[in-house]
């Protein structure tokens, strides 16, 4: 079994009230860059494998139809475009690589595929690619969607997207370029393609008007753990994010490999980070006090705003009573994630169990706040943990933490706390084995 691969999950260190909290970025707030940095030079002194940033454009609105709560509570807002954050971390660094999400839903691949050719430059072969199927409807008010497209639909068009920014990526190939600087030829045009995609979403002639970057192209990675979302990553993906606990993982990896197969490629070469929110300190005691200041912050609207956002249904509508089918028949009605917390609720409940609305958001705080899941405890007792995890699934990738604590001080524990005692046991990958990242995260 290789060892493990970690990452770093940056998309939410400042919301849901984690710039109040102790540790917080006191004269540095949000988004000054000097944070980024700071988080960025710690983890790569730790071997951290790739920092990574999800995305979303729209303020959440779901809940009761306003985004009051969202913004007075800081819920999944404020959010930058991270590019340029990257860039600036890239500079202070050399071998941490760095994640970033764009929208199949919304954006056009050229755009999409030129952007990340450029910043892999920056950054010198250190980019990754997060692609996703966009489901929230306060995104797609912001690009003139007046409803958000169908679930299946979504991923038709993210596998479309990535069969253009794959072909733009390739279009322009390293061995294109001569650059003689005796006979002034840049060039050889024979090697350089147009790319004439002519499909349902997307027309795009080509070629990628840009240099061939280090890597070719991004290393590739996808988050969709739905049965289309796995079938339409299997022709592309070189790295998944899967989230869950030990037999959804199972299931996920089995679904995977056999997506992989049907594709025609290797699955034992495509390695799943899994989604982890950790708090680790010097002692158990330290932990749990520092996850009971997290628990203090959520407020039932905040709550309610979270969860609507991210299912893409409004629970202020749903009546007192209901069980747990009429639950998921409500929110596929209405074009909303039918996995993540609904999903969870149904395979921990079953889908003839009653509840009431109060009933209902207690369990979703839980899903907001993660602490019901989250690995809290000394560095010795989490690696325990890992360990054992890692080792009922196989392996073939590894974790991506996230922290509900203040940035940096969630970061820098476990920097400087758990990952060198994973280190320490021999648990871990090498540290930045190869040049690029797609080379430093090979499973």
């Amino acid at each position: 079994m290789s060892g493990m691969h970690t990452a770093f999950d940056l998309s939410f260190a400042h919301t849901e009230g984690r710039w109040a909290l102790p540790g917080s970025w006191v004269g540095a707030p949000f988004p000054d860059v000097r944070i980024y940095q700071e988080i960025a030079r710690t983890a790569e002194r730790a071997g951290v494998g790739m920092l990574f940033f999800g995305d979303g454009s729209g303020i959440p609105d779901t809940w009761r139809g306003s985004m009051d709560a969202a913004l007075e509570w800081g819920i999944q807002w404020p959010r930058q475009d991270m590019g340029p954050m990257v860039a600036s971390m890239a500079a202070v660094t050399s071998r941490i690589g760095f994640g970033l999400t764009y929208s199949s839903t919304y954006h056009h691949p050229f755009t999409v595929a030129r952007l990340l050719n450029s910043l892999d430059h920056v950054t010198g072969g250190r980019i990754a690619f997060n692609v996703v199927a966009s489901a929230r409807g306060a995104d797609a008010a912001n690009y003139g969607f007046a409803e958000r497209m169908d679930h299946d639909e979504r991923y038709d068009r993210l596998g479309e997207f990535m069969r253009v920014c794959r072909a733009l990526w390739a279009s322009v190939p390293a061995e294109a370029i001569i650059a003689d600087r005796a006979t002034g030829r840049f060039a050889d045009p024979a090697l350089i393609h147009p790319i004439d995609h002519v499909g349902t979403h997307f027309r795009v002639k080509g070629p990628l008007s840009s240099m061939p970057s280090p890597q070719g192209s991004p290393l590739l990675v996808q988050a969709g753990n739905s049965p289309k979302g796995i079938e339409t990553s299997a022709e592309f993906v070189e790295l998944v994010f899967g989230f869950g606990g030990l037999e959804g993982k199972r299931r996920h990896r089995a679904a995977l490999d056999a997506a992989l197969e049907r594709a025609g490629r290797d699955a034992s070469t495509v390695g799943i980070l899994w989604a982890t929110q950790a708090i680790v300190a010097r002692t158990s005691r330290e932990a749990r006090e520092l996850r009971d200041e997290v628990a203090a912050f959520w407020d039932p609207e905040a709550v309610g705003a979270f969860l609507s956002h991210n299912v893409g249904f409004d629970f202020a509508t749903l009546p007192f009573r209901f069980t747990a089918g009429e639950l998921v028949e409500a929110v596929r009605a209405g074009q909303g994630a039918q996995g993540g917390f609904v999903g969870a609720l149904v395979a921990e409940l079953g889908s003839d169990a009653v509840l009431t609305r109060d009933e209902l958001f207690e369990h979703g705080w839980r899903h907001a706040t993660g602490l019901d899941h989250t690995l809290c405890g000394s560095a010795d007792q989490v690696a325990d943990l890992l360990e054992e995890d890692f080792a009922a699934i196989g392996g073939r990738g590894g974790y991506m933490f996230s922290s509900p604590l203040a940035a940096p001080r969630g970061f820098t524990d476990l920097s400087e706390l758990l990952v060198p005692e994973l280190r320490r046991r021999g648990a871990l990958a090498p540290a930045y084995p190869g040049r690029t990242l797609r080379e430093n995260l090979a499973v």
